[in-house]
């Protein structure tokens, strides 16, 4: 059997905490809390309705938020659509403006054109040279119409970090609802939604140690009545999104998130120390660019550009396990529109790529990765690499 590489991938997914596992094993099979949690009449699913409110408060914890205030979806992704599609077709007949950045996710970029297309008016601000939207930019923008802000807290390629609380203001000022995608900023840095103006954020489970095809929307007070459902049939989460609640992910999602909450200052100690570790080693490495504010970011991910003509894919994704992009822009094989927005060319997003650290990247996994990326640099890249390029 084939050595596995080393996972440096974790802005993609994480691995389940095995303590997860066993929280969501709980509730699967006749002796376990397998009930539905819509079904109060009796036992069974009054036990699974108390797991589903414990995972609320734990994961309202985190993010200092009222647990009445945690909507379940499937996932980042719809909570972004219910998000942008909520506000908007809330909105009724009247059509209206939307903000966003052009390095947003996928996920909010696509919803925007598809409102783009039925009606609405968006402006996609363009990032500065370090990754970031300022608030400036966003004041600049603002219109009479507009009605959502949407921006991410945490850049999935960068790591960079937007000035949510600065941003937020202003946008409350306004009147406009500010929505942000927290999917890759939760359990990495500390989120306050009773002290910052946001009124609803996007999580998703398997970015935290949790299982996939879980996540969450937080509605705050401002955006109760001027959301919109999406998802219709039997009025479940407030009316918002209905469905049969999955006991098992919605548990294990609420135990992922105690987690990081418990373990939050201890874990971003050590992911710092890693990536300085990572970066003093790096720098002997000629001509490596680290794409990104130097300062106001994770220290989770990296993205690293290299001199053209001395770097060998191949070489490097034998040992190391990395994303040369975004796991969407993997998946239709075209170039990182984070990094063309940051104004590299086809060529240079090629030679780009993504590390990402977590719970279980040690110090020996860092000098393996170094030593890996240096034997990439130095070996010859394939001819039919160099061709294309």
């Amino acid at each position: 059997m084939n050595k596995r590489p080393l996972y440096f991938d974790y802005a993609a997914t994480t691995p389940v905490d095995a303590r997860v596992i066993q929280v969501m094993v709980d509730c699967l099979g006749f002796e376990g809390n397998f009930g539905n949690p819509a079904s109060g009449s009796h036992v069974f699913g009054q036990q699974a309705r108390s797991a589903v409110e414990l995972a609320r408060e734990q994961v309202a914890q985190l993010i200092n938020a009222k647990a009445e205030q945690i909507i379940w979806t499937s996932g980042a992704t719809e909570s972004n659509n219910l998000a942008l599609k909520g506000v908007a077709l809330a909105n009724g007949k009247s059509r209206g403006h939307i903000i966003t950045s052009q390095i947003e996710h996928k996920a909010v970029l696509d919803t925007a054109r598809f409102l783009e297309q039925s009606g609405f008016d968006v402006t996609y601000l363009a990032p500065d040279s370090d990754g970031l939207v300022s608030a400036q930019q966003v004041s600049a923008a603002l219109r009479e119409d507009t009605l959502l802000v949407s921006l991410m807290l945490v850049n999935n390629e960068l790591g960079t970090v937007n000035d949510i609380s600065a941003i937020g203001l202003l946008v409350r000022e306004h009147g406009a609802l500010f929505h942000v995608d927290a999917a890759q900023g939760a359990g990495k840095i500390a989120i306050d939604l009773q002290k910052w103006a946001v009124d609803l954020m996007s999580f998703s489970g398997h970015k935290v140690y949790g299982p996939k095809g879980i996540g969450a929307l937080y509605v705050g007070a401002r955006a109760q009545d001027r959301l919109q459902a999406q998802i219709h049939g039997g009025g479940h989460e407030s009316g918002l999104r209905s469905g049969t609640l999955a006991t098992h992910q919605i548990a294990g999602m609420g135990a992922a998130f105690a987690l990081a909450s418990e373990s939050f200052s201890k874990e971003l100690g050590h992911i710092s120390v890693l990536r300085e570790r990572l970066l003093a080693q790096l720098a002997a490495v000629p001509g490596v660019q680290c794409n990104g504010c130097p300062t106001q970011r994770i220290p989770h991910t990296l993205s690293l550009t290299f001199p053209q003509g001395h770097f060998n894919s191949s070489a490097l994704s034998a040992v190391l396990a990395y994303s040369a992009t975004s796991a969407c822009n993997s998946a239709s094989k075209t170039p990182s529109h984070v990094l063309l927005a940051l104004g590299h060319d086809a060529d240079k997003a090629s030679r780009t790529i993504r590390l990402s650290l977590g719970r279980f990247t040690s110090e020996q996994d860092i000098d393996t990765a170094v030593n890996a990326i240096k034997t990439a640099v130095a070996a010859p890249a394939p001819f039919w690499a160099v061709a294309q390029s």
